[in-house]
């Protein structure tokens, strides 16, 4: 394969659930003659390729992003197909994380919808530009010119169109490109044989009308197309193809091509734009950590420079574990030993296999800008490798905080190991998904992001080691926080024959702002040797622990700062300890000062549902202690937009089916911490307390 760095294009294909994202990638391996018959997610067959696990194949959905690698002209490009439901939004992360472009896939007729807000968001949150692609406009209602408008407004992109179509829902006929400003038809069974037509007249105008809104929009990137269209003069079709090519890089638009997967149109003139207009290796910039140095440095595609890796997603397998990894700089070859700057240790290569879904290909060595998978290597996703003479980690990925958790035991003692063995790769390949003991009821306790993300879990624990476990309730994961400052002075003394205890400590607890990106603050402001050096360490320690556990119902606290201002203590009594444990107490004291809340996760529902329902729905969202944000109109279907309480939400599903005859569905994803009523927080404060009076008998 050559290794022509700028022929290569590392994409994501990622969307709102049910815009077609396996569809579509389905279609590309078809067309780029990776698979030779294409299954369909939903019906007979073996399933979508990309989706290789049994309870993907059976829910229709996709739960974990699935790498392969294409040829198509003489690009190679490395597709992942990424989870759309928000519970599994890590895959999607850490996807993002690696890629340099990425195709945003939308349906013709729901248009943005609100996981399709979350993706971009994940995008723009590593600069990674992309194409939209406008999928399903066989369906009834699809309207593509309504689905750019709502990516200008919804999403802020400048919305290119590249195409427009010839007939629309049943009557999609073919697609008119209008920088080449010819049609396209796809002919075959599969749509594989590609006929270039002149523009029918009865089209021609309209053409011409979104060809100049096009040329538009990238004059404003290119002086030159500029002037020439002052001028009337005609454009080369390069200069058109280069000017979107950089705008679209430096994300200043995003080109809209259009079609529908499911009936084979449009999908070859997409992956044209995909090789045509997003960035290769060579076109973005990639930044690393110097540990030895504390500083920034960048990362060169340079196959030549020393070896700087990054793995990005870890599965266990039979044969250990497979983790998949984004080559930024240098040449990985099997047999290599490596250097892992988090674990501090060296490791050996044995194996590298280019990956197609669930299976894969032996390879020597893979170049920068590769994406591959290492076989049998101990690490943790995130974690860099890099040349053994180097110290430089990559920007890790961003891993957003678990809102919900369920207690589980196995149903039978035997099967503990299965289970611990299951949860402890769980952990390892999903950085949301954690694990704890209760050490008070002696329970095992796992979160995650939503009821979907735990289920799918449990399940595979039933199906892939075979153990049959019990779950209890699902819990939601409160918060609690202090809402005024409050003063302590606090002392701890105990005298017990020879040397006692003895510690001050002096200072204030601070409410943080509820948008602070740290939790808690711990500042030293003591001046004159109040309180000795070496116990200020003790002292933060036991603010930080107290912090774990709240007083008030036992949830972690956030959105506080520790001030230490004054103290004392005894030359003989004095230790890290007795601090330790006077910030305990000081902390205990003051927090209960400052008038503290129960904060409780709020999530962003969206739901979809028959106008005939809308009334009810709503009703049912309001009795929940939902806020109702708007609703938005698309043909006979109203959306719903609400914030609802996590605590309000489980089980919706079941009773939304059954309000609306099995006819709306709905997503919701985190939306922010809000402070709980005050009746329902004195119940769950006065639960706490009650559980904590059994436990001390």
């Amino acid at each position: 394969m050559s290794k022509k760095l700028e022929l290569i294009r590392n994409i994501g294909i990622s969307a709102h659930i049910d815009s077609g994202k396996t569809t579509l990638t389905e279609r590309i391996l078809f067309y780029t003659g990776r698979i030779h018959k294409i299954e369909e997610v939903r019906g007979g067959g073996d399933g979508a390729t990309m989706d290789h696990m049994e309870l993907e194949k059976e829910r229709g959905i996709t739960i974990t992003s699935a790498a392969t690698t294409v040829r198509w002209h003489d690009n190679v490009v490395n597709i992942i197909d990424t989870p759309g439901h928000v519970d599994f939004t890590v895959e999607v992360e850490r996807s993002l994380r690696v890629l340099d472009g990425a195709v945003l896939v939308l349906c013709g007729v729901a248009g943005v919808q609100s996981q399709s807000i979350t993706v971009d968001r994940q995008m723009k949150r590593y600069g990674v530009p992309a194409v939209a692609f406008i999928n399903k406009l066989d369906r009834q209602g699809a309207d593509p010119y309504r689905v750019m408008e709502m990516l200008r407004e919804k999403l802020g992109h400048n919305a290119v169109p590249m195409q427009i179509t010839i007939g629309l829902e049943s009557n999609l006929e073919a697609i008119i490109d209008l920088i080449k400003m010819k049609a396209f038809y796809f002919d075959g069974p599969k749509g594989e044989n590609i006929r270039e037509e002149e523009i029918p007249a009865e089209h021609l105008e309209r053409a011409k009308e979104y060809r100049g809104i096009m040329l538009d929009k990238i004059s404003m990137y290119n002086d030159e197309i500029m002037e020439a269209m002052l001028e009337e003069k005609e454009i080369a079709t390069d200069d058109i193809y280069k000017t979107i090519r950089k705008a679209t890089i430096a994300r200043q638009i995003t080109p809209v091509f259009m079609g529908s997967a499911y009936k084979n149109k449009g999908v070859q003139l997409l992956l044209d734009g995909v090789s045509r207009f997003l960035p290769s290796p060579l076109d973005r910039e990639y930044w690393g950590h110097d540990n030895d140095k504390h500083e920034k440095v960048q990362v060169f595609s340079d196959p030549e420079k020393p070896l700087i890796a990054m793995a990005f997603k870890i599965t266990d397998e039979t044969y250990g574990q497979l983790t998949y990894t984004r080559i930024y700089q240098g040449t990985l070859k099997k047999g290599d030993t490596c250097f892992n700057p988090r674990m501090q240790k060296k490791q050996r290569v044995g194996r590298i296999v280019r990956m197609h879904s669930n299976d894969r290909e032996d390879i020597d060595a893979a170049t920068a800008g590769d994406i591959v998978a290492m076989v049998g290597v101990d690490c943790a996703s995130g974690d860099t490798y890099c040349n053994e003479n180097l110290n430089v980690s990559m920007e890790s990925i961003w891993v957003p905080e678990p809102v919900i958790e369920l207690a589980m035991k196995p149903a039978k003692q035997d099967d503990l190991v299965k289970v611990s063995k299951a949860l402890n790769r769980f952990m390892k390949e999903d950085p949301t998904f954690r694990v704890k003991v209760d050490e008070e009821s002696n329970e095992t306790i796992i979160k995650g992001m939503g009821e979907l993300h735990l289920e799918i879990y449990v399940e595979r624990i039933k199906r892939e080691y075979k153990a049959e476990v019990i779950v209890g309730q699902p819990k939601v994961n409160y918060r609690e926080a202090p809402t005024i400052p409050a003063a302590y002075d606090y002392k701890h003394k105990k005298q017990t024959g020879g040397s006692g205890q003895y510690a001050h400590i002096v200072g204030n607890l601070i409410p943080l702002p509820d948008d602070s990106a740290e939790t808690f603050i711990f500042t030293n402001k003591t001046v004159g040797g109040s309180v000795p050096k070496e116990f200020v360490p003790g002292t933060e320690k036991g603010f930080r622990e107290s912090v774990d556990k709240g007083p008030l119902a036992g949830c972690q606290v956030i959105n506080c700062s520790i001030e230490l201002t004054d103290g004392g203590y005894h030359p003989v009594d004095s230790s890290e300890m007795a601090f330790k444990i006077a910030a305990r107490g000081a902390f205990k004291e003051a927090f209960l000062a400052s008038k503290p809340v129960l904060l409780e996760p709020i999530m962003k529902v969206e739901v979809e549902t028959p106008v005939d329902f809308q009334g009810p729905v709503q009703g049912d969202l309001s009795s929940r202690r939902g806020l109702l944000l708007g609703s938005d109109m698309r043909d006979d279907y109203a959306v719903i937009i609400a914030e609802v309480p996590l605590a309000e939400m489980f089980g919706y599903s079941t009773d939304l089916r059954s309000k609306t005859q099995g006819k709306a569905g709905f997503t919701m994803e985190f939306a922010r911490y809000r402070p709980v009523p005050s009746n329902i927080q004195e119940q769950i404060v006065a639960k706490y307390r009650e559980e904590q009076a059994k436990g001390n008998k």
